[in-house]
């Protein structure tokens, strides 16, 4: 697949974006070019082979999930007092969806 100039300014246009003759042959050829890889990638016969998360056979190495603030320091009660509306020991906030 390949794209024209005609349909490189006509997604300019349905996007908004001002583009120029020299930024939409640019386009143009960048976009060709990743349509030429995506055809040659699709061209690769994958049969039998399992999709992958990582290309490397890693572990994420986690760290033990334990407090690590000294407890005799509980600062709610100072950011509770500075916050700009509390009820209940609760943060309110700005209702912001209807």
């Amino acid at each position: 697949m390949s794209l024209t100039i005609e349909q490189v300014r006509r997604v300019a246009h349905l996007a908004r974006i001002e583009i120029n003759d020299i930024e939409a042959h640019s386009t143009l050829d960048q976009l060709n070019d990743i349509f030429a890889l995506i055809e040659e990638m699709q061209a690769v016969d994958t049969a039998g082979v399992e999709p992958m998360a990582h290309a490397q056979d890693v572990a994420q190495r986690l760290r033990d999930d334990r407090v690590t603030e000294p407890h005799q320091i509980d600062q709610r009660a100072a950011f509770q007092a500075i916050a700009p509306e509390t009820e209940a020991g609760l943060y309110l906030v700005p209702k912001v969806i209807e």
